[in-house]
């Protein structure tokens, strides 16, 4: 795994480019460590994959000796490292390129924005190998996809490229070969300027909204427009727009 922090942005690299970065109980246990490090360091990150792909997921070599209990823990400790990224302190960018299938999805998912490079394939291939998925699929990739997409790619061992995944909603951006940490990097400098308590309102009201009964939600909505518009930075981006010097909507 590699971390690098460079103008409050954190650069994390899946590290295992002869695996095509297949998701061992080492990486992600460092994967974990990076992020919680990230979310000290940094105001943003960038997860990605060295090598020939992003990750062609779950490690099978060490999944073959488990009992169904271990399996069940094993899953919930990936459950618990993709909610440090979900639910951290920080927003979380994937580039993608390559391979970003089971487990790599998953971690993909667990970001909250995805730009994807045109080599880009998704798919979820447990079907096929008569698994389920373990790492948070089921939830996470669901609600992006739709459950019944989700279902044939399973069920079938469909793949999506790069294309189709942004028509499904999956990626957020989509750039030419070779072009996704590029853009990534772009985003999060964006990102890393945002006011603290808008990034709070976004990574931890937002999620639990869509969980939410209409009126409960747009309960917690308004308590967070009021947090967040009587904080320092909104104010002070409030006069500067009254004052013309900030861009507009859209702009910039």
């Amino acid at each position: 795994m590699s971390l690098e922090v460079r103008e409050q942005v954190a650069w994390i690299g899946l590290d295992r480019p002869a695996k095509r970065n297949a998701i061992s109980d080492a990486l992600l246990a460092a994967l974990d460590a990076a992020v919680a490090r990230a979310q000290g360091a940094a105001r943003a990150m960038v997860v990605f994959g060295h090598g020939p792909c992003f990750s062609a997921g779950l490690d099978l070599s060490e999944h073959t000796a488990r009992t169904a209990e271990a399996v069940f823990h094993h899953s919930r400790g990936w459950h618990a490292v993709f909610r440090r990224i979900r639910a951290g302190s920080i927003p979380a960018i994937a580039a993608i390129h390559g391979a970003c299938v089971g487990g790599g999805l998953e971690l993909a998912a667990a970001c909250h924005i995805r730009v994807a490079d045109l080599t880009a394939r998704f798919a979820l291939p447990e079907g096929s190998r008569g698994i389920f998925v373990g790492g948070g699929a089921s939830v996470h990739v669901a609600r992006i996809l739709g459950a019944a997409r989700m279902a044939d790619m399973m069920l079938t061992g469909r793949a999506l490229d790069a294309a189709a995944a942004e028509r499904a909603g999956l990626v957020t951006y989509l750039t030419e070969p070779g072009g996704a940490p590029a853009q990534a990097g772009v985003l999060a400098a964006k990102v890393a300027q945002m006011a603290p308590l808008t990034v709070l309102g976004v990574l931890q009201a937002l999620p639990r909204i869509q969980d939410m009964a209409e009126e409960d939600g747009l309960f917690v909505e308004s308590m967070m427009a009021a947090l967040a518009q009587t904080g320092p930075e909104a104010q002070a981006g409030l006069a500067a727009f009254l004052e013309k010097r900030a861009a507009k909507a859209g702009e910039g």
